[in-house]
């Protein structure tokens, strides 16, 4: 088969590159070739909110990865889910709308010496595609809303559609703790407690797919390659700096190439964008070696860098109140739970993983937030056992600026092996200090008088761990991924040795390559990170089209 030839081929069809391959192909003479490794997004359960329980560890949609055994997990290894279908991991994660604080944002810039990520530059690029529900009537909103919010947007933004009495008086228990309330997450301070904001459309899940593609698939000038994994990129090296001419994918079993005249852009996420530069002989050199992978531009940082959010799971069983342990443990319970959200699109199965938000810090040496909650009315041993048969909510707390560092490491030449990630959790003593501290605030809020008539009983981690090394080791035990792995190909100026891509996002050492996806993070967000890979993306795109 000949060549196929395009101006830009993006590589990952997730959050990112959905959008891109929208903004990339609205002037009709550039031509554009989308490659995702998975399927269409026409699985029910992608659609259904609750469905993402159907949707994680399924290899319909998911990578199915695996962490490494780690040793701040106590030697325990992790599921790794990554989207794997239109849509990537929009189409299976928790669908709350976060974007972080300006200080991350304002931390880039100092990081790259670009003023263009400091927050005021970026809130225009969250604005741009943002379609939120407060906006949607004239009056609706006030002043300031409108100017930290866009509407007509494709990113729509939602309330939820239920709520939960225990989670009130939780969020009443956290002001009472001294939480303040807040009604909107995003405005570049974070802190206080509220229900998250979700990215559904009247019940359903809106993914990048459906925001960015639908409809615009069928321009002329985009092409779209489902069920195609990409196996590798092509480079010309004659004279000078090598340029990156393509890539190989394998479609229904043939190997075939597609060559950008412009530029490629692997925007195949902080997994899977390392893994792809490595396999094509940009990385570390001594890990290329041992590969036998020819070295076309010895990056040491490619694989480094690895940030990710670890949420520690604290369960207590809770007297008289409504849970979702409580309200499936009938038949009929199920079927009135199904009957509200087919006849009303309502109601525990148009629920995101969690609905309780809360921002605070996890002891008074932090100026500014630095723990995450995600609460929720229910319970489980671990992600895919059934619901405990008691009363329970859940408070996860996560650690929002974690100084521990992991590795995304490529373990052979086959691009079909996953690769080795080493997430490295709890290996600082700040991060164990911060663990440790977040439980006790957990604990603070639980004992306060609005949470009182639930009478509530830890379950874990369990009232007789009180020591900082008891509260760290436990949180080992209990903690778990809350998939947002970042950092992998991170910006940077010209004189940091890990530095994978420039502050426009170029490969260093090569031209005609772009990585735009949460791997260029320099540091992680304080907060769900799939919003701000849209923003990362938006202001990438309008770089792409100006030249830059």
């Amino acid at each position: 088969m000949a060549d196929q030839e395009f101006d830009y081929i993006v590589v990952g069809a997730g959050t990112a590159g959905c959008l891109l391959a929208n903004r990339l192909s609205a002037d009709p003479a550039n031509r554009v070739l989308l490659i995702e490794a998975g399927g269409r997004d026409n699985y029910h359960w992608i659609h259904i909110p609750v469905g993402y329980l159907y949707c994680i560890d399924n290899p319909r949609t998911d990578w199915r990865f695996r962490t490494e055994p780690d040793p701040g997990l106590n030697g325990r290894s992790l599921i790794y889910p990554r989207g794997k279908t239109l849509g990537g991991c929009s189409s299976i994660n928790g669908m709350l709308y976060i974007r972080g604080q300006a200080r991350d944002y304002d931390g880039w810039a100092e990081l790259t010496g670009d003023d263009a990520w400091r927050w005021e530059n970026c809130l225009p690029d969250f604005m741009k595609h943002e379609d939120h529900h407060r906006l949607d009537a004239p009056g609706q909103a006030d002043a300031a809303h409108r100017d930290f919010h866009g509407h007509g947007g494709e990113w729509r933004v939602e309330k939820q559609r239920l709520s939960w009495e225990v989670l009130d008086d939780f969020a009443t228990a956290a002001v009472e703790a001294g939480i303040p309330r807040t009604q909107d997450f995003n405005r570049g301070d974070n802190e206080g407690v509220d229900y998250f904001e979700v990215n559904q459309r009247a019940g359903w899940r809106w993914n990048t797919a459906k925001a960015f593609l639908r409809g615009v698939e069928k321009r002329d000038n985009l092409t779209l390659w489902h069920s195609s994994q990409v196996l590798g990129l092509d480079f010309d090296r004659q004279g000078g700096e090598p340029r990156c001419t393509g890539v190989r994918v394998e479609r229904g079993g043939t190997e075939v190439v597609a060559r950008a005249e412009c530029e490629v852009i692997l925007s195949a996420g902080a997994i899977g964008s390392p893994q792809l530069l490595q396999l094509s002989g940009i990385g570390p050199a001594d890990l290329l070696g041992e590969h036998d992978i020819p070295v076309v531009v010895d990056l040491p940082g490619v694989g480094e860098n690895l940030q990710d959010h670890l949420q520690i799971r604290s369960v207590y069983k809770v007297a008289g109140a409504k849970t979702l342990n409580t309200m499936v443990s009938s038949l009929v319970g199920k079927a009135k739970i199904g009957l509200e959200y087919a006849l009303k699109r309502s109601g525990p199965m148009s629920m995101a993983p969690s609905q309780l938000c809360a921002f605070t810090r996890s002891s008074d040496e932090y100026v500014h937030p630095n723990i995450e909650y995600h609460v929720q009315p229910l319970s489980l041993e671990a992600f895919g056992q059934p619901l405990h048969d008691f009363p329970a909510i859940t408070a996860s707390v996560c650690n929002l600026n974690p100084t521990s560092r992991g590795t995304v490491r490529i373990k052979s030449a086959d691009p079909r092996q996953a690769p080795a990630i080493a997430p490295n959790y709890l290996s600082t003593p700040e991060d164990r200090k911060v663990a440790a501290d977040s439980l006790r605030v957990t604990r603070r809020i639980a004992e306060q008088p609005a949470f009182a008539k639930y009478s509530p009983e830890e379950v874990k981690p369990g009232v007789a761990y009180q020591s900082d090394d008891d509260l760290a080791r436990l949180a080992g035990d209990i903690g778990t991924t809350i998939f947002h792995p970042v950092g992998t190909t991170k910006m940077g100026r010209d004189d940091d040795p890990l530095a994978v891509v420039d502050p426009r996002l170029r490969v260093r050492g090569v031209k005609g390559l772009r990585v735009v996806d949460a791997g260029v993070m320099p540091t992680i967000t304080s907060g769900n990170t799939n919003s701000p890979t849209l923003m990362i993306a938006e202001k990438a795109a309008g770089w792409i089209l100006a030249g830059e």
